[in-house]
C-alpha cells in the first residue's frame, strides 16, 4: 500500500513539474546561475587594486616616496591625485573612490625632527569588501613610514641599522593562517553563500508545493493519491525534489572541491552532509507550511528566514559575538549546522567523531518537522485558502 500510493504521489507531482516552469528555474536555473557569478566573481581569490586618492600637502621628497610605495602595493590603487581634503571627501561621496590617504603639509621636515607628524586616512566602510581592503593598505604603509622615520633618525643618532631595526621589531611574528593560508575570500564566501543560497531556493520550492495544493484546492486530491497517509503524500511530493536538489549539491561541491581545488580534508563526509543538509531545509520549510498553512505567508516566513540566514547563520559574524536573542536564531537554520560541518570536515579535515552532533542536529529537523505534520493534514481535508 505505501510502494503504490508513494509511486502514484510521484507520479502526479512529476506531472505538475511538466506545467510549472518555476521548478525548472527554482531548482535548477536559479542556484547554477549564482553559483557561477559568485565563482566568477571571486575568480581572484582577493579584491585587489581598491580605487583610492591620495592627498599630498607637503610635496617633498619623503612625501613622493610614500606615495609611490602606497600606489605599488596590492591593495591600493591611486586613481586621483586630490589637492584638498575636501575634494578627496566629495570624490569618496560620489563613489569614485572608496578612501583616501592625507599626508600633512612639513610632514618631511617635522619627522625628521623629530616631531612625530600625523598621517591620517579615510576609508568608506558603507562598502564593507573595499573599504575594509583599503584600510588594511592604508594602515600597513602608515606603519612602515613611522618604522622608516624612527629608524632614519636612530641612525642619525649614531645607532646603527641592525639594532634600530631590534629596537623597532624586538620580536618577529611567523603567521600561519589554518584552513585557508591564502587568505582567499572565495574559499569561505563561495562555500557559505552557496549553500545559503540553495536553502532559499528549498525553501521557497517546498512551500509553493505544499501550500499551492492548499491554495487550489486539490489538497483532498494529493492525500486521496496517497491512500489518505500524509506522511505517504509529503515524501512522494518531497522525494523528487530531495534528488534534483542533492544532485546540484553534490555538483557544487565536485566544482568547489574538484575543479576550484578548495581546500576539503574529508571530501566523502561532505557528500553525506549534503543530503542531509537538503532534507533538513525541506523539514524546515514544512514545520513553517504546518504552521502557517497558507501559501503567502508561509513564503513570506520562509524567505525572511532564507535571507537572514545569510547574516546570522555565523558567515561574516561569529554567532557567539552576536547579541543572545539574535545570535539564538542561528541554530534553528539548517545552513547553520552545514556550515559547522563544513569547516570541521573540508578546511580543518577533523574526525567524523567530533562533527557528529552536527549531523545530528540536521536529522533533528525531520523529527521536528514528523511531530507537527497531523496539523498539515488537517488543514489539507479542509482547505480554505485565505488571501
Amino acid at each position: 500500500m505505501f510502494a503504490k500510493g508513494l509511486g502514484a504521489t510521484m507520479r502526479r507531482e512529476l506531472s505538475r513539474w511538466g506545467s510549472r516552469r518555476v521548478y525548472l528555474w527554482g531548482m535548477v536555473i536559479i542556484p547554477l546561475t549564482v553559483a557561477f557569478f559568485f565563482l566568477n566573481l571571486m575568480e581572484e581569490g582577493l579584491p585587489t587594486k581598491v580605487p583610492t586618492a591620495i592627498v599630498d600637502l607637503d610635496n617633498s621628497s619623503m612625501s613622493r616616496t610614500l606615495t609611490q610605495s602606497l600606489g605599488s602595493t596590492e591593495l591600493i590603487d591611486i586613481k586621483e591625485h586630490a589637492t584638498s581634503y575636501h575634494e578627496a571627501m566629495a570624490m569618496v561621496r560620489s563613489g569614485k573612490i572608496y578612501g583616501f590617504f592625507l599626508i600633512p603639509r612639513e610632514f618631511e621636515a617635522h619627522a625628521l625632527a623629530g616631531r612625530t607628524p600625523t598621517l591620517t586616512y579615510y576609508s568608506n566602510m558603507t562598502y564593507f569588501v573595499p573599504g575594509t581592503l583599503s584600510f588594511k593598505g592604508f594602515k600597513t604603509m602608515a606603519v612602515l613610514t613611522s618604522g622608516k622615520v624612527v629608524e632614519t633618525s636612530l641612525t642619525g643618532r649614531g645607532i646603527s641599522e641592525e639594532i634600530a631595526g631590534t629596537l623597532l621589531q624586538p620580536v618577529v611574528v611567523d603567521v600561519h593562517p589554518l584552513g585557508n593560508p591564502w587568505t582567499n575570500y572565495s574559499i569561505y564566501l563561495c562555500n557559505s553563500f552557496i549553500p545559503g543560497l540553495l536553502e532559499l531556493m528549498i525553501f521557497l520550492l517546498t512551500c509553493f508545493a505544499i501550500c499551492g495544493e492548499i491554495k487550489h484546492g486539490t489538497s483532498r486530491g494529493w492525500l486521496a493519491t496517497a491512500h489518505g497517509s500524509v506522511t505517504t503524500a509529503i515524501i512522494g511530493k518531497l522525494l523528487p525534489q530531495t534528488i534534483v536538489f542533492t544532485m546540484i549539491g553534490w555538483f557544487f561541491d565536485a566544482l568547489l572541491f574538484k575543479y576550484f581545488h578548495f581546500p576539503c580534508g574529508h571530501p566523502g563526509n561532505m557528500l553525506i552532509a549534503m543530503p542531509l543538509f537538503v532534507i533538513a531545509c525541506q523539514s524546515f520549510a514544512l514545520i513553517v507550511c504546518s504552521a502557517i498553512p497558507n501559501l503567502r505567508l508561509a513564503l513570506s516566513a520562509c524567505c525572511l528566514m532564507g535571507i537572514l540566514a545569510f547574516s546570522i547563520a555565523g558567515f561574516s559574524f561569529p554567532v557567539e559575538n552576536m547579541y543572545g536573542a539574535i545570535g539564538i536564531f542561528s541554530y534553528i537554520l539548517p545552513v547553520r549546522w552545514y556550515f559547522l560541518i563544513y569547516i570541521d570536515q573540508a578546511l580543518n579535515g577533523i574526525d567524523l567523531y567530533y562533527s557528529r552532533y552536527f549531523y545530528v542536529a540536521l536529522i533533528m529537523f525531520v523529527l521536528g518537522a514528523c511531530a507537527i505534520a497531523w496539523r498539515l493534514k488537517k488543514r489539507c481535508l479542509n482547505p480554505v485558502y485565505v488571501p
